[in-house]
């Protein structure tokens, strides 16, 4: 019996990119806080977020496969977020003009009728290009969503006119869940994509 498939975000690009698969799924909305802890690297924070995003709807989906993610950006010491308005995202980009970054895609996949659980960390390094305060009002303008983004770089859209190199093993894991991985992971629980 195959289990039926919760994505625990509400994220736009993470559902798109489930579509994408061309598999049946419910988006849910976890309740799990994401403040990171003090002292906590960003892999580890990415990973703990993904899992606890994933037990916060064990009990209402108890005979299910849910898909938790959560993706920390690094650069210069610090974990950037989403900056979440137009003006922190202007200041976010200029502090990552020219910069390397670190982003850490976390994936589970929680069994919740057996409580297996597998999970994941996809890391990919991106090069920012030097940006000019023109080029970030005009890409902010242009790409509104990018402050939902972490370190508000939509790869996928036009935020790849700001990066000059991206290294990764799995080009997906950037815009939010590491399709590589993830499709192996389902096929393991019963769920073929293709």
């Amino acid at each position: 019996m195959t289990l039926p498939l919760i994505l625990a975000s509400t994220s736009v690009f993470r559902q798109q990119q489930l579509r994408n698969l061309g598999v049946d799924f419910i988006a849910a909305k976890p309740m799990f806080d994401e403040t990171p802890l003090p002292h906590e690297t960003a892999p580890d924070t990415a990973l703990r977020l993904a899992i606890g995003k994933a037990q916060s709807l064990a009990q209402i989906y108890p005979q299910h496969l849910i898909i938790g993610a959560d993706q920390v950006a690094w650069c210069g010491d610090k974990q950037l977020g989403k900056p979440m308005s137009q003006e922190k995202a202007a200041t976010m980009l200029h502090e990552l003009s020219g910069q390397r970054i670190e982003f850490y895609s976390a994936c589970c996949v929680l069994n919740t009728l057996s409580g297996s659980l597998n999970s994941h960390v996809d890391t990919t390094i991106v090069q920012m290009r030097e940006l000019s305060d023109e080029q970030i009002t005009r890409y902010l303008a242009r790409e509104p969503d990018a402050i939902y983004c972490a370190g508000a770089a939509k790869s996928e859209g036009l935020g790849a006119a700001l990066l000059h190199r991206i290294d990764s093993t799995d080009p997906h894991a950037l815009i939010g869940l590491p399709i590589f991985w993830l499709v192996s992971s389902l096929n393991d629980c019963g769920v073929e994509i293709i």
